[in-house]
């Protein structure tokens, strides 16, 4: 048989770093395309995702 590996727990620090704020909504926003156009309302999109938690949201301009 093979050696059996022990692997190193991680902390409650490791764990949610960076999630804190986010769960407060302190989002850290992050431009992913500028300027798109939507046909249906006539406007112009900007679509953001957060660099820590991943959520993602649409802006109307």
């Amino acid at each position: 048989m093979g050696d059996v590996l022990q692997f190193k727990k991680k902390t409650p620090w490791e764990k949610h770093k960076g999630k804190s704020l986010c769960r407060d909504g302190f989002h850290k926003w992050k431009v992913i395309v500028n300027q798109q156009f939507d046909v249906k309302q006539g406007k112009l999109v900007t679509k953001s995702k957060c660099e820590r938690c991943g959520k993602e949201k649409l802006e109307l301009l």
